[in-house]
């Protein structure tokens, strides 16, 4: 593999942002003809019962000339979400002691230490 290979194959500048279980790269590189693209990679740890673990990942390749059309779609929806949901975090994921708001129409289950107590010689 000649020179022009590995360079082709290096990141030109990268960044990394860890979030929780995920984690981000975003790396810039060089194509064949010497110009640029935007590579961002979302990498999920998954732990098996064991305690060994594997990585799933998912790229996308972010070309110049989407660059813009990237930008504005990516601020809608950024935006839409902030102005329907505010900036406050509200997963279960995201927050360890986050309950559920209960529904009224739902139905609710008697407590443990509320039962009936039956005697079978009753029966």
């Amino acid at each position: 593999m000649g020179d022009k290979d590995l360079m082709d194959q290096e990141d030109i500048f990268s960044k990394v942002l860890r979030a929780g279980r995920r984690t981000y790269f975003f790396d810039v590189r060089s194509t064949k003809a010497g110009d640029y693209y935007l590579t961002v990679t979302e990498s999920k740890k998954f732990t098996h019962d064991d305690g060994s673990f594997h990585y799933k990942k998912h790229k996308i390749y972010l070309y110049k000339e989407d660059f813009q059309a990237f930008r504005e779609n990516m601020e809608e929806m950024m935006d839409y979400i902030i102005s329907e949901k505010g900036q406050e975090v509200i997963s279960e994921r995201h927050q360890k002691d986050f309950k559920k708001e209960e529904d009224d129409t739902a139905t609710t289950e008697k407590p443990l230490d509320s039962f009936t107590d039956v005697d079978f010689d009753d029966i």
